[in-house]
């Protein structure tokens, strides 16, 4: 099916979200009762039941994409007597509003995340709460847990601590505005240049981060740079898509998150309570991993080894950065899909292979992600000395069901974006393009283009081909309904 010229807006790519979250038992629409529940919420709701510790004279800040409105956290730096330095994370304290088994909690129990779409974000929670009573908005005072780390110089922690204070952000700050000034390629935002104080600690935080990236790189983590994309539109009609990649200020924010949520995981686990713990197992496609390691004249050993490939890819990194997006694509499929696990007290969590570490949960996004929410109630209770809010077995349970709705979310976005990409390509039928193969199975075969950024099928002449092949591409098909993009290999 060719795409018709009103076919190109939003509004078309909502109604495909839509229906394919349906399909996907996502609940679409907040119900009524939600709705009121909101409705009925003050600040005064919280329950605070002791004075929280004040740090709003902190130059809290938040760094996130240019029309985020959900802030979930903000960071800070404090250089120390002994040359140390405390990196302090709070994280948006979104239980002490949204109550567990509340039907505020039962839909952000069942869909589990956030859902971003070209068409439309369908919010976890109504955008009441997570852009506004649970956000951690510019200038607004607010409770939150935060995640305190001390880092010596080389990036080692060396102690770290978790508890409730109230906060205040100073600066709403955005990434691409942010990388390019510490990179030197832009001026200084105005946000940060108004606060006095702020532009040298964003300058500590970003060298702290460079001593966090680098210490876990030399314990195997891998350092992946992917192309993402995103809709372009000129009012309702798409125009382009541009890609979207890793910046200093991004890697900031990751690293301090990875670092947060070690912690928590942490302590946590000192605590003797179960928990909710992320985990990339040892990739089960290694032998293709070596495949290609070995197209680039280099030798990875025959069994699943981190550090080796994290040598690799950083080689690889400096010798051809312009080709290092294609080959992270590649080891990312291959890598495969993250999970939830829950880890109890008599236990050891596998860890995260891409990562490096064994101790890691999500806790830092619990207005966008419900195993954070899970995370924040277990946290509160634990710091409390209070009950565990759930029991093993509805741990057990919500484990499995975060793992398939968020890959039925990522199904969901990935079908959105290829109906935009669809109409973006539709009028370009026949026209050639260079390609990488980015999946390989008994059920198909898939291929990146890169101008576009755009992922498709390849219907004819799959024969042979396999992930990290090279290969010439006709388009010759598009189907925006069904987000389909077929190619056919030019021999």
């Amino acid at each position: 099916m060719s795409t018709k010229q009103n076919d190109k807006g939003k509004g078309f790519l909502e109604r495909i979200a839509r229906r394919a979250m349906t399909e996907r038992g996502f609940l679409v629409d907040f119900s009524e009762v939600a709705l009121n529940e909101v409705e009925n919420i003050s600040q005064v709701d919280r329950g605070e039941k002791s004075p929280l510790k004040d740090l709003r004279h902190l130059l809290w800040a938040s760094v996130d994409n240019d029309d985020s409105l959900d802030l979930d956290q903000l960071t800070v730096a404090e250089k120390l007597p002994d040359q140390t330095v405390k990196i302090l994370v709070a994280v948006a304290d979104v239980d002490s509003l949204v109550k567990k088994n509340s039907a505020l909690d039962a839909h952000a129990r069942q869909n589990t995340t956030s859902v971003y779409t070209a068409g439309k974000i369908f919010p976890m929670l109504p955008e009441k709460l997570s852009t506004d009573l649970t956000s951690l908005n510019y200038q607004e005072d607010r409770p939150v847990i935060v995640i305190e780390t001390v880092i010596r110089d080389g990036g080692e922690m060396k102690s770290s601590d978790i508890y409730h204070a109230r906060v205040r952000n100073h600066a709403k700050l955005a990434y691409n505005s942010v990388a390019a000034w510490l990179e030197d390629k832009g001026p200084m935002p105005e946000a940060v240049a108004v606060v006095p104080g702020l532009a040298e600690n964003l300058r500590i935080q970003d060298r702290v981060t460079q001593q966090l990236k680098g210490l876990r790189q030399e314990h195997g983590a891998l350092d992946l740079q992917t192309l993402e994309s995103r809709p372009v539109f000129a009012g309702d009609e798409i125009q382009d898509l541009r890609a979207d990649t890793k910046n200093r200020a991004k890697e900031m924010i990751e690293d301090f998150m990875i670092a947060a949520n070690v912690a928590t995981a942490r302590f946590l686990h000192e605590k003797k309570v179960p928990s909710l713990r992320r985990m990339v197992r040892s990739p089960k496609r290694w032998g293709r991993i070596v495949e290609i390691a070995a197209q680039h004249n280099s030798q990875l050993p025959p069994e699943p080894d981190s550090r080796a490939l994290a040598s690799f890819l950083a080689a690889q990194k400096t010798a051809d950065p312009l080709r290092f997006p294609e080959l992270s694509l590649s080891v990312i499929k291959l890598l495969g899909p993250g999970e939830y696990v829950v880890e109890f007290p008599e236990e050891t969590a596998p860890g995260h292979f891409g990562l490096a570490v064994k101790d890691y949960t999500h806790s830092t996004a619990p207005n966008r992600r419900f195993p954070d929410l899970t995370t924040q109630r277990i946290l509160k209770a634990a710091l409390a000395g209070s009950p565990d809010p759930y029991s093993r077995d509805e741990l057990v349970e919500l484990a499995r069901h975060c793992t398939e709705k968020e890959n039925d979310a990522n199904k969901v976005e990935r079908l959105v974006a290829k109906s935009a990409a669809a109409m973006l390509l539709s009028s370009r039928i026949g026209d050639q393009f260079d390609a990488m193969c980015t999946g390989a199975a008994d059920k198909g075969t898939w291929v990146r283009i890169f101008h576009p950024p755009v992922e498709g099928r390849l219907l004819h002449g799959a024969e042979g081909v396999d992930v990290g092949n090279r290969i010439r591409v006709q388009l010759i098909h598009t189907d925006v309904e069904k987000g389909y993009i077929d190619f056919k290999k030019i021999q």
